[in-house]
């Protein structure tokens, strides 16, 4: 494990040592995002970073949810699932639309639905992933 740490600094070193002029320059591939958009994103990913309201935004993605559907699915009760939903309408992730008396979720676009598919495609990835390749290296 010692050998992996100082092969991690030494690769660090050379990174950091490294000057401007000894790399090609790169165009830029898109147009520049603002501040505004990283906060923006940023704030979506701490609304998404929650494992309940991640298992919410899954069903959401599935179909349109009535609360009480939300709540029975999710094994806890109301109370605690409008206060997931609130926070994640606050950030424009789930909108809602009013029946009689109920309320149905839904998620606000197709972004947010390729957005949850691949999170969780990739983490159900990316696990096995770096364990073949923590396998493959020697010690």
């Amino acid at each position: 494990m010692n050998r992996k740490r100082s092969q991690r600094a030494v690769t660090k070193m050379a990174i950091a040592t490294c000057g401007p002029d000894e790399h090609a320059t790169r165009p830029t591939l898109r147009a520049t995002v603002s501040e505004e958009a990283f906060s923006r994103a940023a704030s979506l990913f701490r609304a998404v970073g929650d494992v309940a309201r991640l298992k919410l935004l899954d069903r959401l993605s599935e179909r349109e949810w009535c609360v009480t559907e939300l709540a029975g699915a999710a094994g806890v009760g109301l109370s605690t699932v409008s206060q997931q939903l609130r926070t994640l309408r606050a950030e424009g992730i789930v909108e809602r639309r009013r029946t009689g008396k109920h309320i149905f979720y839904s998620l606000a676009d197709r972004h947010i639905i390729e957005l949850i598919a691949n999170a969780l495609e990739h983490a159900s990835e990316e696990r096995a992933a770096i364990e073949e390749e923590v396998d493959a290296q020697p010690d």
